[in-house]
C-alpha cells in the first residue's frame, strides 16, 4: 500500500515536470534532454522516509511495552515473592536489605507507565508529551532510583550469603517456584538487577527515537533534552552512589586493640597524621585561617546536641532500670512487721507492686524506652565517624590547595583525598538535615513511650492503692476526725523513738574511731590551722577530676572548703584545698566532718557531722516536748570491700567485709595505690581501692503504735 502511493507520487511528478518545461521553453529552442534515472532519488527519498516513521514508531512502542512488562515483573517482586518470603518468617532473611525501596520504584514507576499509555490516543503529539512526560518523572526517578541503585551491591551480598545456607536457599528456590515458576529464576539476583537495568536503558530507548526522528520535526529538541535528563539521571545516580560508597568506608566504627593500632602505623601513616596535626594546631593558634563552611557546622552543631541528648538519656534509662531491678529485689512484705491494723493491707499492696505492676513496667520500659535508645545511639555512631573522618579529610584538603596554589600541580592521590572530601561534605550537607529530622522524630516517639508508660504506672499504683485504702478502719471517717488520729498517732510514734534513741545509747557501745596516720594527722591539723574546723569535708566516694583544675580524690579523704562555686557561678563545683593541692570537685560528694577528741591524749579523729548524719522525720511536734538526749556522734570503721588474695610475704590477705586498721595510706614508695594495714594480728600491704569506710552497725528495730479509732460522736 505505501509502496504504491509512492509510485503514484513518482507518477504525477514525472508526468508534471515534462509539461512544465515544455509551457516554459521557447518554440525556437530545442527540448531538454531528459537525464535517465531523475526518478530513483525521490522514490528512495520516500522510502527511506517511511521507513523511519515505521522504526519511530516500533521504538516508541518498544518503550511501552518494556515499561509495562518491567512494572509487571516488580509488581511479581513486591506482592508475591516478598510477601511469601514474609509469611515463611525466616529471621535470618533481611528483607528490608534486600529489597530496599523497591515500593518506592513500584509506586514511581506505575505513574510513569500510565503516563506512557495515555500518549497512544494522542499520536500527532505523542513525542511532544513523552518528551513532557521524562522531564516530569526526572527527579522523582533520581530520588529512587539512586536510593535502590546504592544499596543494590549490598543486596548482592546478601543473596550470595543466603547461597551459602541450604536451609535459606531451599526456601527462596522454594518461593520463585511458587510464585513466578514461568521465569526459571533460581534466585532473587534476577528481579533484583531489573531496576538497576532499566533507569540505564532510558537514555538507549530515547536516543532509539531520536535517531528516527528528523532534525526538522517540532519533538527533535524535546527528545533531545529528555534524552539529556536521562543521561544526567545516571551521572548523579552513580556520582551518590560513590559518595555511599566513601561513607560506608569511612562510617565503620573499628574496635581494635592496641596490639593493632600499633601493627597498622607506619611511615606514611604517621606523616600523615603528624601533617594533620601541625595543620591543627595552626588553625587553633590562628596562623593559617579555617575553611569556614556555615551550613555544615550549624547541621554539625545540632546533629551533635541530638547525639549528647541521646547518650545523656539512655545512660539516665539504665540507672532507672537498675534501681527498679534493686528495689525489687527488697521485699518487706513477706517480713513479719509488727504492725497491728493495716498489715495485711500493706503486704497485699506491696506484693501486688513487687510481683506483677512494678516487673511489667520494667519489662515494657526495657522493650520500649531502653532498647529503641540503644537502637538509635547505635545509628548516631556511624555518622559521628563520617563527621571525625570529614575533619581529617578537610586537614588533608586545606594542605593539597595550599600546595596546588604554590605549585600548580597535584598529584593523583591527593586528587583522591580531594573528592574523597568533596564526596563526603557533600554527602553529609545533603543527608544530615533529614537524618536529623529522622532521628528527632525516632527520639521524640521514645520519650512519648516514656511518659505514657509512667501515667500508666501512676494509674496502676493508684488504683491499687484505692481498693486497699478502702479496706482500712478509718477509710470513711471524716476529714477532722482523720487529721486527729493522724496526730496522735504521731505524737505516741514520736514519744516510741525517743524511748526507743534512750534505750539504744545506753546499749550502743562506745564508737571505734579509724585512727590517722601520722602523716594525714599532720595534714589534717594543718587544714584546721589554716581554714578552721568547721570547714572540713569528707569525700564519700572516689572522685576522677576530668576537667581543668579538677582534683582526684580518694573516698574518706578530708578536704577543706574554701569556696562553694567555681569562676564560672557554678555551685555544683566547689573549691576545696586538699593539703597541698587546691582545685574543685563536686558538692554532692562531699559530706561535712568535726574533729572529735579520742580517748587517748593529743590524738584527734575523724568522725562525720551529726547533723548531717541525723535520723530525719516527715513530721514535728513542736507542743511535745522531746527529752534531751545524748548522741554519740556516728563513727566510722574501714573494712575490706571486696576479698583479696597475698601474691607475696609483704601482702596480707583480705576477706570482703573483713574490719581492719590502716597504718600508712601509702607504701614506701609514697604511692597511694597501696596501703599498710594489720588485720588478724598480720600486718601488709593491700590495694587501696579495695578499702572502704562504712559505719558501725546500728541497733534496729521498733514498732508503730496501733490505730485507735475515736469514737465518732453522733
Amino acid at each position: 500500500m505505501i509502496r504504491s502511493q509512492n509510485c503514484s507520487k513518482l507518477s504525477s511528478l514525472s508526468l508534471s515536470e515534462p509539461a512544465a518545461d515544455m509551457a516554459s521553453s521557447s518554440p525556437d529552442e530545442p527540448p531538454a534532454k531528459e537525464t535517465p534515472g531523475t526518478e530513483c532519488p525521490t522514490y528512495e527519498e520516500v522510502i527511506c522516509l517511511d521507513r523511519a516513521e515505521q522504526n519511530q514508531r516500533l521504538a516508541v512502542e518498544e518503550l511501552i511495552k518494556t515499561e509495562a512488562s518491567y512494572v509487571h515483573t516488580i509488581e511479581l517482586c513486591v506482592c508475591d515473592i516478598r510477601v511469601h518470603l514474609q509469611q515463611k518468617q525466616l529471621p535470618d532473611i533481611d528483607l528490608e536489605g534486600l529489597f530496599s525501596n523497591i515500593d518506592d520504584v513500584l509506586c514511581v514507576s506505575k505513574r510513569f507507565l500510565k503516563g506512557l499509555e495515555a500518549t497512544v490516543s494522542q499520536e500527532p503529539e505523542q513525542l511532544l508529551l513523552i518528551s513532557a512526560l521524562f522531564q516530569e518523572f526526572k527527579e522523582e526517578m533520581e530520588s529512587v532510583y539512586k536510593v535502590y541503585c546504592a544499596c543494590y551491591e549490598q543486596a548482592l551480598l546478601l543473596v550470595e550469603s543466603y547461597k551459602k545456607d541450604p536451609r535459606l536457599q531451599q526456601a527462596i528456590v522454594e518461593t520463585l517456584n511458587t510464585t513466578v515458576p514461568h521465569t526459571g529464576a533460581s534466585d532473587l539476583s534476577f528481579f533484583l538487577v531489573m531496576p538497576v537495568q532499566r533507569v540505564t536503558k532510558y537514555p538507549l530507548l530515547l536516543q532509539k527515537i531520536l535517531e528516527n526522528t528528523s532534525a526538522r520535526d517540532n519533538a527533535y529538541s524535546a527528545l533531545q533534552s529528555a534524552a539529556s535528563a536521562m543521561l544526567e539521571i545516571n551521572a548523579n545516580i552513580n556520582e551518590y552512589k560513590r559518595r555511599k560508597e566513601v561513607a560506608t568506608k569511612y562510617s565503620k566504627v573499628e574496635h581494635l586493640t592496641l596490639r593493632e593500632r600499633l601493627g597498622r602505623l607506619n611511615k606514611h601513616s604517621i606523616a600523615k597524621k603528624t601533617t594533620r596535626l601541625s595543620r591543627l594546631f595552626m588553625h587553633e593558634a590562628g596562623i593559617v585561617p579555617k575553611t569556614e563552611d556555615k551550613e555544615f557546622d550549624h547541621l554539625e552543631e545540632k546533629f551533635q546536641f541530638l547525639a549528647s541528648g541521646v547518650t545523656e538519656l539512655k545512660e539516665n534509662v539504665a540507672s532507672y532500670l537498675n534501681n527498679l531491678q534493686v528495689f525489687l529485689l527488697s521485699k518487706p512484705q513477706e517480713c513479719e512487721l509488727e504492725m497491728e491494723g493495716a498489715a495485711q493491707q500493706y503486704r497485699r499492696l506491696m506484693g501486688m507492686l513487687h510481683h506483677t505492676i512494678f516487673p511489667e513496667f520494667r519489662r515494657r520500659l526495657d522493650q520500649l524506652v531502653y532498647q529503641p535508645l540503644c537502637s538509635l545511639s547505635e545509628t548516631l555512631k556511624g555518622p559521628q565517624q563520617l563527621i571525625r573522618k570529614r575533619l581529617d579529610k578537610l586537614l588533608d584538603y586545606e594542605e593539597i590547595e595550599e600546595k596546588k596554589s604554590e605549585t600548580g600541580n597535584v598529584t593523583y592521590d591527593e586528587e583522591a583525598t580531594t573528592n574523597t572530601y568533596l564526596a563526603i561534605n557533600t554527602l553529609l550537607v545533603s543527608e544530615l538535615p533529614t537524618f536529623n529530622q529522622v532521628a528527632m522524630q525516632w527520639l521524640g516517639q521514645i520519650l512519648r513511650s516514656l511518659v505514657a508508660l509512667q501515667r500508666d504506672l501512676a494509674k496502676q499504683v493508684l488504683q491499687e492503692a484505692e481498693i486497699e485504702l478502702a479496706q482500712l478502719p478509718h477509710s470513711h471517717v471524716p476529714l477532722p476526725t482523720f487529721w486527729k488520729m493522724v496526730k496522735e498517732t504521731l505524737r505516741q510514734s514520736g514519744a516510741q523513738l525517743n524511748s526507743f534513741c534512750q534505750r539504744f545509747e545506753t546499749v550502743m557501745p562506745s564508737p571505734v574511731v579509724q585512727p590517722l596516720s601520722p602523716a594525714e594527722e599532720r595534714r589534717v591539723l594543718s587544714l584546721v590551722s589554716k581554714h578552721g574546723p568547721e570547714k572540713l569535708y569528707q569525700v564519700t566516694s572516689n572522685i576522677s577530676g576530668s576537667r581543668d583544675l579538677d582534683l582526684t580524690l580518694q573516698r574518706g579523704q578530708i578536704v577543706a572548703l574554701l569556696h562553694e562555686m567555681d569562676t564560672k557561678g557554678n555551685t555544683n563545683r566547689w573549691l576545696v584545698d586538699a593539703g597541698g593541692h587546691r582545685g574543685y570537685v563536686l558538692a554532692g560528694k562531699l559530706q561535712p566532718y568535726h574533729l572529735v577528741q579520742s580517748q587517748k591524749p593529743r590524738m584527734q579523729m575523724l568522725a562525720p557531722d551529726a547533723g548531717a548524719e541525723r535520723r530525719r522525720h516527715s513530721y514535728t511536734l513542736p507542743e511535745t516536748p522531746r527529752p534531751q538526749v545524748l548522741v554519740t556522734p556516728p563513727a566510722f570503721q574501714v573494712v575490706a570491700g571486696y576479698a583479696f588474695a597475698a601474691r607475696s610475704p609483704h601482702e596480707v590477705s583480705l576477706q570482703a567485709g573483713q574490719p581492719l586498721t590502716v597504718l600508712e595510706p601509702h607504701d614506701k614508695k609514697g604511692s597511694k595505690e597501696w596501703s599498710l594495714v594489720e588485720v588478724n594480728g598480720q600486718r601488709g600491704y593491700v590495694p587501696s581501692s579495695y578499702l572502704m569506710m562504712v559505719p558501725t552497725q546500728e541497733l534496729g528495730g521498733w514498732s508503730l503504735p496501733a490505730w485507735s479509732l475515736p469514737t465518732q460522736q453522733t
